[in-house]
């Protein structure tokens, strides 16, 4: 982990108390010991350093000081078809650790219904995902994640008010269209399941204002097409 992120239980004043995972990963991965500065943010809030008062097998407590914004967030809101399960944990740390904090899952007719079923949509397990991706990227806030297992009421009652002002597109194998690049502007961003939306799906994506884009002729997996069209529309 690049950051230490710590809940409001975990932290009491200007001080805070790690163990389990964070505590192993502060001895065994990186030797520190009193008197240590580590980089630590509280989930949601700012970021800073902290320096190790205490440490031994049991726990740890850090002095904190917590002084700077987490980086800005994307202008995104990234709306996926629900994918398979051990994908879904992979694109969910990935997408954190890019700067994406408004998700949707969709239903879509290439969705499996099993995977709905999956525990890993239960809060905790969602959050666990989250918290790895910002570890990995420094950041602190928590992106919020919306389910939506219908389609067509998904679409019709409700994808125009979430789009708004931004541009809105849906990659899609035969987008006639080329996916932009370096944007510039508040986007919303639509990835079908394995094998993309179906014709009648795109169609009704279509009919609320939604662009079907390509990039590219090669067929990506998800967890591959999602970085790749947020790192596209979004250059670091």
């Amino acid at each position: 982990m690049n950051i230490l992120l710590l809940n409001s239980g975990q932290i009491n004043g200007t001080s805070a108390t790690i163990t389990g995972r964070q505590l192993e990963h502060l001895q065994t991965v990186q030797n520190l010991g009193c008197g240590d500065s580590v980089r630590v943010g509280e989930i949601n809030g700012s970021m800073g350093t902290a320096i190790i008062s205490e440490i031994d097998q049991r726990r740890a407590v850090l002095d904190l000081t917590l002084d700077t914004p987490p980086p800005p967030p994307l202008p995104l809101t990234l709306i996926m078809a629900m994918p398979r399960p051990k994908m879904l944990r992979r694109i969910l740390q990935t997408v954190a650790a890019m700067g994406v904090k408004t998700i949707y899952l969709i239903n879509s007719v290439r969705v499996e219904k099993s995977f709905w079923q999956t525990p890993f949509l239960s809060a905790e397990a969602l959050q666990a995902e989250f918290l790895l991706g910002l570890e990995q990227a420094k950041d602190t806030r928590l992106p919020e994640i919306q389910l939506r297992k219908l389609f067509k009421p998904f679409v019709e009652d409700e994808l125009s008010d979430l789009i708004g002002e931004s541009k809105a597109i849906v990659a899609h194998p035969t987008g006639p269209a080329p996916c932009p690049i370096n944007i510039g502007q508040p986007t919303t961003l639509l990835v079908g399941p394995e094998g993309g939306f179906i014709p009648y799906e795109i169609g009704k994506l279509e009919e609320v204002g939604v662009e079907p884009v390509s990039i590219g002729p090669r067929i990506l997996r998800v967890e591959t097409a999602v970085p790749a069209l947020i790192s596209r529309l979004f250059p670091a």
